[in-house]
């Protein structure tokens, strides 16, 4: 039996294109978000709420998978970061997980489902100004790895470590023709990322009954690839 997927933060970006890829392949979706959601889709339940209020109550008995979307980009000098920075960071998105998989763990071990987070390039790849969101993100897949440990056989743990992507999140990164294009040069495969590339990985981990414990780059040959 099929059981729901939720998805965390499928309002924009990532999360929505996750969902929506779940819903057209014939996947029932509940989805959770701070703000009501502009899209509709018979396999798709919509609940307007933040994570922290979310509830057991809310949760069908079994759920064949969770995403956690919700991420921040926080981009300063060493510097100039504050423990409020820090603090910040990991609360959306390492404790923000954390959070949601205790509350879903009872389900999800119910469904043998599947869960995906997401971490980011720069964990691997050291990258200027990014000591703190690559702080968080690290946390995420150490918390990947462990639980996919602890969890196992029952339940299977991955991570997508994306590269930059055009979401709105990323807005101001990409928020004209010239840094656009600076961004797309700096990977080897000379673009940025788009919410169906990382879609599509996604709904391929979530899917897989023999993946676990992995952290995925999905990101235009950055990082792994010197092209000069």
């Amino acid at each position: 039996m099929q059981h729901p997927i939720l998805v965390i933060g499928h309002r924009h970006g990532i999360g929505r294109a996750i969902a929506e890829q779940l819903c057209h392949a014939g996947h029932t979706v509940l989805g959770v978000s701070r703000e009501a959601v502009d899209y509709q889709h018979s396999h798709l339940t919509s609940l307007t709420s933040s994570a922290e209020d979310l509830t057991a109550e809310h949760l069908p008995e079994a759920l064949s998978g969770v995403v956690y979307a919700p991420g921040s980009i926080n981009l300063k000098p060493f510097k100039s970061l504050k423990p409020a920075d820090f603090l910040a960071d990991f609360e959306v998105n390492a404790l923000g997980a954390a959070r949601i998989l205790q509350l879903a763990e009872k389900a999800l071990k119910a469904g043998q489902g599947s869960v995906l987070l997401f971490s980011t390039v720069a964990v691997s790849q050291g990258m200027p100004f990014h000591a703190s969101i690559a702080m968080a993100k690290g946390a995420v897949e150490g918390l990947t790895r462990s639980l996919a440990a602890e969890w196992a056989p029952h339940v299977r743990v991955n991570c997508i470590a994306p590269s930059l992507t055009d979401t709105p999140l990323a807005a101001k990164l990409l928020g004209n023709e010239a840094r656009a294009a600076a961004a797309a040069e700096r990977h080897p495969l000379k673009r940025v990322g788009t919410v169906a590339d990382i879609a599509e990985i996604a709904c391929t981990l979530l899917r897989s009954t023999w993946i676990s414990g992995e952290v995925m780059g999905v990101n235009g040959g950055m990082g792994r690839l010197r092209t000069a």
